[in-house]
């Protein structure tokens, strides 16, 4: 091999994580606008990939209802290779098994095992209800998970029965909750945060562990300016178009 052959440095992995309420208050344009925005955002995602010379970005996702089912059993997809299956909504919400599930696969024995390394990932949370079992126990559980603490995270209320300090206390600061309550603001929001968390994320730092970006504050917090601006560009947005809006159809 001369010195001017290319070798190709294989990149590290940033799994995206949707975590999706799923139960039966989600039923009807709630879970409909879910469906729609991740199964429109996917091709967006791959560019953010294709055009990352560092990371490879996959998607796992988890949804939970009356307890919590792995959409993505076999471990995070690669993009290409990733397809939705529309989730139907039905049942209770129990976060705190969600918040068990995602710690579980949380570990370089299960969703983290790439022989590449991995950026620590970005964890999305979508819910619009109160959690209906011992969702606290779940989460300090999870808050123990060193893939979890380094993760920059999102939450989206969805509608007003959301219980937003729920929410806070998932994501560590009340700047990372986003609050919608049409469909056309969620399908909005879930595109975006997809691809601004997915860019954030997949930055490389000064970490010495490459295994892992642990303790990178400085990821959340340029995720969280980016949801402030997002939120004020949208405000802007709607003062400018009011009707534009679902037809003014609101939860």
């Amino acid at each position: 091999m001369s010195l001017i052959d290319k070798v190709e440095i294989p990149r590290r992995i940033m799994t995206l994580f949707f975590v999706i309420d799923a139960s039966g208050s989600m039923d009807g344009s709630k879970i409909g606008a879910v469906n729609a925005a991740i199964e429109e955002v996917i091709p967006a995602l791959r560019d953010v990939s294709d055009e990352n010379a560092d990371a490879q970005i996959k998607v796992a996702v988890l949804e939970f209802s009356s307890g919590a089912r792995w959409i993505t059993a076999n471990g995070p997809v690669e993009l290409d290779q990733f397809r939705w299956n529309y989730v139907d909504a039905g049942g209770v919400t129990d976060l705190g098994a969600a918040c068990k599930a995602l710690n579980e696969k949380l570990s370089t024995k299960a969703f983290m095992q790439e022989a590449t390394g991995s950026f620590a990932p970005a964890i999305f949370l979508m819910s619009d209800g109160e959690p209906t079992d011992d969702w606290q126990s779940g989460l300090d559980q999870l808050k123990q998970n060193n893939w979890f603490k380094a993760a920059p995270k999102v939450a989206v209320a969805i509608g007003d029965d959301a219980n937003k300090d729920v929410l806070k206390a998932f994501t560590g600061t009340m700047e990372a909750v986003l609050e919608t309550h049409s469909a056309a603001m969620l399908k909005k929001m879930i595109k975006f945060v997809s691809v601004r968390a997915s860019q954030v994320a997949s930055k490389s730092s000064n970490v010495s562990d490459s295994s892992a970006d642990m303790g990178d504050e400085q990821k959340q917090e340029e995720l969280n300016t980016a949801l402030k601006e997002f939120v004020e560009d949208s405000a802007v947005e709607a003062v400018a178009a009011p009707n534009n809006n679902d037809d003014g159809k609101e939860w």
